[in-house]
């Protein structure tokens, strides 16, 4: 495609038939000639990147209606459940409560982007939760007993999580055994490893103001901090988007309207500063948070602007065609394993400085369910090819919303557990339909 393609829906009869004229640099149409007039057939997805602002609205219209639908769902669902608890108690969209969710997202949020990779593949990793807590057990030991430095134990409990990860993902790509059964049994064998680790007493305190204790609790009170990184956020997407723009227009490939770009900019803007002001009113910009967004963003470039990312797209797609394609599917599987088992480890890190401290506890009660709720929630498909980190994100900003508004309106455990199983299910239930509808529109 040297020039541009672009033709409206009208022009071409029926919209997204995908038939178009050839179109001149500056994206007029040129008339028709003898020499020229040839049909070109194109995907009508492309007529997006050529038509504007208006084509963008009638692509997100043809995408909703083939059953493409993003994370459209949980964004809704995300105001729904904050406007519902603000109904009911007038101290949940305060700076305070807001700021208490953004922690406690962190420690899920982390484990839930590990398993991000493994959905993709259409698989599943059953150990993260015993995987963060022996993690965290082993750095306890090697700081408090034996004396080693919080950064070196710090990296040998990350070191301990790949570790596991590649274990795990040979038997399962090299060995053949499901990744069902491979992650169950080390849900087993992990929980035990850590008692173990951790000893008779099954506790072991970190000591104060130590190297877990200020990664989670520690924040910059200054404003310029919070305002800062939104400022930078902005600014990098906006660069990056017009980049990307002048990069695919000169290779003479379809781009984003400069319209979309805008707009996209500013709705970034008003969350980024939004969420700044109700930090700032609070204590600050947590440096958890500040950490958890640098490996979403850095996970979420790996996924999309590297060989390897799409590497992983394609075995989740189909592993005949990617191996047939030479990809080294094998290697794959177990690199996302590692990753998964990295992300459970330093996860286990900041829940362990959430209480200052390892815990025979901790991976257990709904640690797993969490995690894997908050990346099917957050949009990424149980079936595998389709997801990405924001999934993490998004879908642990929904559970710890929940519960934080549970736990303000004093509600039992029961009905907690009750409301985060009906989430999860209707987000699976989303997902299915969405798959099926977009079977039926041959955009699966």
């Amino acid at each position: 495609m040297s020039d541009n393609l672009t033709k409206g829906p009208a022009e071409a009869g029926s919209e997204g038939s995908g038939v178009q004229q050839a179109a001149g640099a500056d994206g007029a149409v040129a008339a028709p000639s003898a020499a020229a007039d040839a049909i070109v057939a194109v995907d009508p997805r492309l007529l997006v990147r050529e038509e504007g602002f208006a084509g963008y609205l009638r692509e997100f219209k043809r995408r909703m209606r083939s059953g493409d639908l993003g994370s459209m769902p949980v964004i809704v669902a995300l105001i729904l459940i904050w406007g519902i608890f603000q109904g009911l108690n007038s101290s949940f969209l305060s700076a305070n409560n807001l700021s208490t969710v953004a922690f406690n997202v962190v420690g899920i949020g982390m484990i839930a982007v590990g398993i991000v990779f493994v959905l993709l593949l259409g698989e599943i990793d059953l150990s993260v939760s015993y995987v963060s807590g022996l993690a965290g057990a082993v750095f306890a030991v090697l700081s408090v007993y034996h004396g080693v430095p919080d950064y070196l134990a710090l990296v040998l409990g990350l070191v301990t999580g790949a570790a596991i990860g590649a274990l795990q993902g040979f038997f399962f790509a090299k060995v053949g055994v499901p990744a069902f059964v491979v992650t169950l049994a080390g849900f087993l064998a992990w929980n035990g490893a850590m008692l173990w680790v951790l000893g008779k007493n099954g506790t072991i305190n970190l000591p104060t103001n130590g190297l877990l204790y200020n990664l989670y609790n520690y924040t910059f009170s200054d404003v310029a901090a919070a305002y800062g990184l939104a400022l930078i956020g902005t600014v990098v997407y906006l660069a990056a988007s017009l980049w990307e723009t002048r990069r695919r227009r000169s290779a003479g490939v379809p781009f984003r309207p400069l319209s979309e770009i805008v707009v996209k900019t500013v709705l970034l803007a008003i969350v980024a500063f939004g969420a700044a002001a109700v930090l700032n009113q609070a204590s600050g910009l947590p440096l958890c948070v500040l950490i958890f967004l640098l490996v979403v963003v850095g996970l979420d470039l790996v996924l999309r602007r590297t060989a390897y990312g799409r590497q992983v797209f394609a075995v989740g797609g189909g592993i005949e065609a990617a191996r047939r394609a030479g990809i080294n599917v094998a290697w794959v599987r177990i690199s996302v394993f590692m990753i998964s088992g990295t992300m459970a480890a330093l996860g286990g890190m900041f829940l362990a400085g959430q209480v200052n401290s390892a815990q025979s506890t901790q991976g257990g009660g709904n640690t797993l369910m969490e995690a894997i709720a908050a990346a099917v929630i957050g949009g990424t498909s149980l079936f595998g090819g389709r997801g990405k980190t924001w999934s993490a994100l998004l879908g642990a900003l929904v559970i710890v919303s929940i519960q934080q508004g549970m736990y303000i309106l004093n509600l039992n455990t029961a009905i907690q557990y009750m409301i985060t199983g009906a989430v999860l299910l209707a987000a699976v239930v989303v997902d299915s339909v969405s798959r099926r509808t977009q079977k039926a529109s041959g955009r699966a």
